[in-house]
């Protein structure tokens, strides 16, 4: 940990927080992620070596605690959830122009698609659905599995029918997600294919979830 050597409570925080991940790690945490292999999911460029090293270090730093093979947010991580929704603001706001294409990465995606899937209000015990991206030469089809409270993120075929496919891009698909366009109006622009059971495509927006930053109330789509 680097120490700035100083009483201020900013300085304090940022020796707590200041590390590169560690700010991710808490909002994977806050949303959900429980297992070593989802928190790297939502992390993508981190090693396992350097993640097992910072999960230590936050544990020891009283920022998250282990039960088993899964971690939890502290008291302390919880109470940043708020601080992260104002950061999260202020990237819309001020670092939304520094977006390039990396930063639009498929299984960070996938990941967070997952997290925003509803159970409860889909008509069926278990659901599969499958996107495929044309914008990705490797590994295009990913489908997401879901039956009960588990959900499942593939990239072979499942071997399962599915019912509900999407075909679009990953940009424009985190764009919906992000809540910059709406599925009525991509859907009907053609930007987004979607076909399949008929009551799912209505309610899409009230089973797959839009991103906490999100000013849009989900709604029912009409459809023909």
């Amino acid at each position: 940990m680097h120490r700035y050597g100083q009483f201020c409570p900013i300085a304090k925080a940022t020796e707590l927080l200041g590390e590169r991940w560690t700010f991710l790690i808490v909002r994977e945490l806050l949303v959900g992620s429980r297992r070593f292999n989802e928190i790297q999911r939502g992390l993508g460029g981190v090693s396992p070596a350097l993640l097992t090293r910072r999960l230590k270090a936050m544990e020891e730093n009283g920022l998250l605690y282990k039960i088993g093979s899964e971690y939890f947010p502290s008291d302390a991580s919880t109470e940043l959830h708020p601080i992260l929704m104002s950061l999260g603001e202020w990237g819309l706001k001020w670092a939304k122009s520094h977006l390039t294409d990396e930063d639009y990465d498929v299984e960070f995606l996938m990941h967070y698609l997952r997290l925003s899937i509803v159970p409860e209000r889909l008509p069926a015990v278990e659901t599969v659905l499958k996107f495929k991206f044309l914008d990705i030469d490797d590994n295009p089809n990913w489908w997401l599995l879901v039956k009960s409270e588990e959900i499942d993120i593939c990239i072979k075929d499942p071997g399962k029918n599915v019912d509900m496919f999407f075909t679009t891009t990953v940009r424009l698909m985190s764009e919906v997600w992000m809540g910059q366009r709406t599925y009525r109006e991509v859907i009907s622009s053609e930007d987004l294919m979607v076909v399949g059971n008929a009551q799912l495509m209505r309610t899409i927006p009230l089973w797959l979830t839009n991103s906490p930053f999100s000013k849009m109330e989900p709604e029912e789509l009409v459809t023909e």
